[in-house]
């Protein structure tokens, strides 16, 4: 997810779409503890994404 689509969300889309991608997250480092899975670098960008979610969540609610 990009930085502008982040922008263009509400906060209670952001809300949302921050549970889901922390869902993912979890779900893949699990199936990559277990065994590794194909494209590690998944991992870091559902990590990066959920930073972006939740600078701009708090942005919006200050």
């Amino acid at each position: 997810m990009k930085k502008a689509d982040i922008k263009n969300l509400s906060a209670g889309d952001i809300q949302n779409k921050l549970a889901e991608v922390k869902a993912d997250f979890n779900k893949l480092k699990l199936a990559h503890a277990i065994s590794p899975i194909e494209n590690p670098i998944q991992i870091r960008d559902l990590r990066k994404t959920i930073a972006r979610l939740e600078t701009e969540l708090t942005l919006k609610q200050q």
